[in-house]
């Protein structure tokens, strides 16, 4: 299986790491069809994965852990569950953990976060510029305790872990979460049973839409019985489609397989996503 890191380099500018820049959407659908594409053709298979021991977390990274967290956090996980490969889902990402927000240079571990702070300090910035920086690209952001309750140590041990809990486990909890019905966690186990059933989304063919859409990454899944197209709004605002509207899909008989928000509009709401379904119509 092939693992590939380009997708998690958009957002450094000039390719170096702790240069800060807004993801570059562009050029993550362009890496994503470039390696979905290439791996069809070529009959190899993708990892799918947005999350790792060495990255920062991704609700924080390319969606917004605050005002849109529960839904950035939801189509993040339908972009790349819906694609052709295997979805990874790493320990936290489920319940929409976040990066730590650590206050002070002090709370972090990771070697590599504590030598870059004091590069970066000899370069001229100032404590919260370093900080700043540290804390949008620190490994450390996925690294921190698994946030089981909202009690002590979010409920990970009853001492002091190696890492200090981010103070949002008060709110972000698995506990919490498997409680509520509309919860990152239930979208997540909606996404792992949809793979299994549908043999479409585990072994069907893939094209890209929406190519020159800035905004919006989509594609099409499809084989012999079904195909599905998958709307994915990557911006914290509303965003129109090329082509057809999301109601237009609706309109033209196909059926919403799952989503973010109730019912539809003519255009996809901030960091919306939207999956259809329908029988195969057309011969490939």
């Amino acid at each position: 299986m092939v693992f590939s890191f380009h997708h998690l380099k958009v957002d450094y500018r000039d390719g170096k790491k702790w240069e800060l820049m807004d993801a570059d959407i562009p050029a993550l659908k362009q890496l994503f069809a470039d390696w979905q594409l290439g791996m069809q053709e070529g009959g190899g298979w993708n990892a799918l994965f947005y999350n790792n021991h060495d990255q920062p977390r991704v609700v924080s990274r390319f969606g917004d852990d605050k005002k849109y967290w529960k839904e950035s956090a939801k189509m993040l996980a339908a972009s790349i569950h819906f694609m052709r490969g295997t979805p990874y889902v790493y320990q936290g990402e489920e319940i929409g953990m976040t990066n730590a927000g650590y206050q002070a240079i002090e709370e972090y571990s990771d070697v590599e976060s504590l030598n870059y702070y004091g590069i970066l300090r000899r370069e001229g910035k100032s404590e919260q510029e370093a900080l700043h920086i540290i804390g949008e690209r620190s490994r450390d952001n996925g690294r921190t305790p698994m946030q089981w309750t909202a009690g002590a140590y979010a409920g990970f041990s009853e001492v002091e872990p190696w890492l200090s809990i981010p103070e949002n486990h008060r709110c972000i909890n698995a506990e919490l979460e498997q409680q509520d019905e509309d919860s990152i966690w239930q979208f997540y186990r909606r996404l792992i049973a949809l793979r299994k059933e549908r043999k479409v989304i585990a072994e069907g063919k893939i094209e890209f839409m929406e190519c020159e859409n800035p905004d919006v990454l989509s594609y099409r899944r499809w084989n012999e019985q079904e195909e599905l197209a998958v709307l994915c709004n990557f911006r914290g605002k509303h965003a129109g489609l090329l082509g057809i509207s999301p109601a237009d899909y609706e309109r033209e008989g196909w059926q919403k397989l799952i989503g973010n928000y109730d019912g539809s509009e003519e255009r996809l709401r901030p960091f919306e996503v939207l999956v259809y379904t329908r029988e195969k119509r057309t011969k490939q």
